[in-house]
């Protein structure tokens, strides 16, 4: 059974580059191979990680309702093929993204196509880290299930943690199978307020600590850089690695 590291938090916290930096770290420490899940239907995971991204589980399913399924062949056939072509493989670790459907719609059925993926995947790693869209939709359509830890991203503000707050609150009421979930305050300028830390007291959540603003990630990220290509010498590299290595037993 895979080490499964799910990461969820408000748009505009940096989750996606703390995802990428948790990999990287995974990577540093031999905890490999991973299998990278970008379940954003806006992705850009693989930007982080410097990958191209030539297919996506969201461009197989327009195929298959499109009927451009191959004659003599069936749709289950089909989408498992799809499936394997969508995996970039890239050494330590491996990316699927799930893309998102053409038009407007429901994303429910792209869901569940990429829950299905990586139910089939699972056995093939030993460990799992999926970077999850904002907000809560992925918890209640059940994407994000039997997860060991759910690491919930914060920027410093109130109503930032307001919704990783929301976010740890409704993964307990969903039961989904979540062993722990961990908080992480990231762009941080200054020490932490004491009301913010009895917020997340009050709570029960586990606090792993603060990662702080550091100008390096934004001038990566400016200039299209992959950020996990950060030197470790960097102030949120060091901070961020001291927190992972909270994560793992």
């Amino acid at each position: 059974m895979a080490f499964t590291i799910a990461v969820a938090g408000k748009g505009g916290t940096g989750k996606t580059t703390l995802a990428g930096l948790l990999i990287k770290y995974m990577v540093k420490t031999g905890r490999t191979p991973i299998l990278a899940v970008d379940a954003d239907s806006n992705f850009n995971l693989n930007e982080v990680l410097g990958v191209k991204v030539s297919d996506t589980l969201g461009n197989a399913r327009e195929d298959m309702k499109k009927g451009r399924v191959p004659a003599g062949m069936t749709k289950d056939v089909f989408m498992s093929m799809r499936m394997e072509e969508a995996v970039i493989e890239t050494g330590d670790f491996d990316l699927i993204v799930m893309g998102q459907p053409e038009g407007a719609g429901c994303y429910c059925a792209a869901n569940s196509l990429l829950t299905n993926c990586i139910e089939r995947l699972t056995d093939n790693y030993p460990y799992i880290v999926m970077d999850n869209e904002a907000g809560m939709e992925h918890i209640s359509r059940l994407t994000t299930k039997n997860v060991n830890v759910l690491l919930i991203v914060s920027d410093p503000s109130r109503r930032g943690l307001q919704a990783a707050l929301r976010i740890h609150k409704l993964a307990q009421e969903l039961s989904i199978g979540v062993e722990k979930s961990c908080l992480v305050l990231n762009q941080t300028k200054e020490s932490i307020p004491d009301e913010v830390i009895e917020m997340i007291k009050n709570d029960g959540i586990t606090f792993l600590g603060a990662v702080p603003e550091d100008k390096t990630i934004y001038e990566y990220d400016f200039k299209g850089k992959p950020t996990v290509l950060i030197p470790e010498e960097s102030l949120a590299v060091k901070a961020a690695f001291g927190i992972f290595e909270k994560i793992f037993p």
